[in-house]
């Protein structure tokens, strides 16, 4: 072996350790699962880093239901490398060594198995197809699934895999008390004209990037115009049981669920004609 190639392997062997991500250094379970005194620990953690995303009960606000994940099949290691590494083009941030403990991870971990849920046992209520066409109706004005629909709201390729149905029900009937990253409702008041009303993309001190309710991108800068004022809940409607029965929110949830995530390889679906 040449000098260079060692040197190559022994920098590659340290990056691996220094991470924490070398597979055959992690065990197959959790080593504290059970362990009541890291269970309190794993709860202090995960309130003090996680819950701003997802939520105290782990049930998601800006990221996903994590009480699901050992229920639809992950591993421990395999949720102990995805807190490490994070998750690329999401919100989910690395927590890498030294920063993070593999013992406040793990720690983590078995506080989450507490709040697991298990898998059903039957299927959901509802009506998945007609959950489809009220989707078309009622949302896919703001919502996008499969890389077709509007842009105003958070796309919802993935959202039967990241939020439990408890939590979708919740929210179509209540709404959102905050919103995503991208997502905040503002509202620019120019110095002339009417108001436009929209959700922030991008700001500075010096100016503000909205996309309007049409779905226009449009920049302002600040001593331009009259007011930027932030609204304090999400553009999502209420939608109470008189805008959605009790029948036709077991659809659209039902609907909801079978969104697992967008593969490429299946042909966008037909159009719902009205």
């Amino acid at each position: 072996m040449t000098p260079m190639r060692s040197f190559v392997l022994i920098a590659m062997a340290c990056a691996l350790a220094s991470t924490g991500l070398a597979a055959q250094d992690l065990p197959d379970r959790n080593p504290f699962e059970g362990d009541s005194a890291a269970v309190l620990a794993g709860m202090g953690q995960f309130r003090q880093r996680c819950a701003d995303c997802h939520g105290t009960d782990a049930r998601g606000v800006r990221g996903p239901d994590i009480t699901q994940v050992w229920s639809s099949g992950r591993s421990d290691q395999g949720l102990f490398n995805t807190v490490r590494r994070g998750v690329s083009n999401t919100e989910m941030p690395a927590f890498p060594a030294p920063r993070t403990s593999d013992r406040d991870v793990w720690q983590m971990l078995a506080y989450l198995r507490t709040l697991a849920t298990a898998a059903p046992t039957e299927p959901p209520p509802g009506d998945a197809e007609h959950g489809a066409v009220l989707f078309e109706a009622q949302c896919a004005g703001c919502h996008r699934v499969n890389a077709e629909g509007g842009r105003l709201g958070p796309d919802l390729s993935r959202i039967g895999a990241s939020r439990s149905r408890d939590v979708l029900v919740s929210r179509l009937r209540t709404g959102f008390d905050e919103s995503r990253p991208g997502f905040q409702p503002v509202t620019i008041t120019p110095e002339s004209g009417p108001a436009i009303r929209g959700v922030k993309k991008n700001e500075d001190l010096f100016s503000v990037q909205i996309m309007d309710t049409r779905e226009r991108i449009q920049g302002f800068e600040k001593d331009q115009v009259r007011s930027v004022v932030d609204g304090t809940r999400s553009l999502m409607p209420v939608f109470g049981p008189e805008r959605l029965s009790d029948s036709d929110l077991n659809d659209l949830v039902r609907y909801l669920g079978t969104l697992r995530g967008f593969d490429p390889s299946v042909p966008p679906r037909s159009p719902v004609v009205f």
